[in-house]
């Protein structure tokens, strides 16, 4: 074998290596898309799964830090131990690693589920909702609305003022 190529023969020394980074790789992976998953627009979500969401979602920028830094170190003890097909898988994973723990620090969820800021609203006889379309409303003096609950269920937050009342509906 010549000397400048490193060699590929699984060797017991880089195998907890490998195993280490794997484990960390996948935890932080998992931290950022698990809530993800869970919280996801037009999905039935229970109250336990949600709350399971919440606890992974909270921890998360720290664990995705935590693993990000363990996976670079381990990557960088073995690099010089493998070929160029793990090189790649090394630095995809560590990109998609990356993307995790920088995914974990931002309100994504906003992105999916962004409230309505300025409802717009049309006389009842104009509106071409279907008879059998739910609905939430709410009455505060003569003031009064409704949301389609096909619309509060993909938005989930509405801002409005209602009889000069500023509401936030939600369902």
């Amino acid at each position: 074998m010549p000397q400048n190529q490193p060699e590929e023969t699984g060797r017991p020394a880089s195998g907890w290596l490998w195993t280490a980074f794997s484990v960390c790789a996948i935890g932080a992976i998992a931290l950022f898309f698990i809530p993800a998953f869970i919280i996801r627009p037009f999905t039935h979500q229970t109250a336990r799964g949600l709350l399971l969401a919440m606890a992974v979602r909270q921890r998360a920028p720290l664990g995705t830090l935590i693993s990000g830094i363990a996976c670079l170190a381990l990557s960088l003890a073995l690099w010089g131990t493998v070929g160029r097909w793990r090189k790649a898988l090394l630095v995809l994973t560590l990109a998609v690693v990356a993307f995790s723990a920088v995914m974990s620090r931002l309100n994504y969820f906003e992105w999916m589920f962004h409230p309505i800021a300025g409802p717009q609203f049309i006389a009842q006889a104009e509106s071409k909702l279907d008879s059998n379309e739910m609905i939430m409303s709410v009455r505060f003096g003569g003031d009064a609305r409704a949301y389609p609950i096909s619309q509060m269920a993909y938005h989930h937050v509405l801002n409005d003022v209602v009889g000069g009342v500023p509401i936030v509906a939600t369902y």
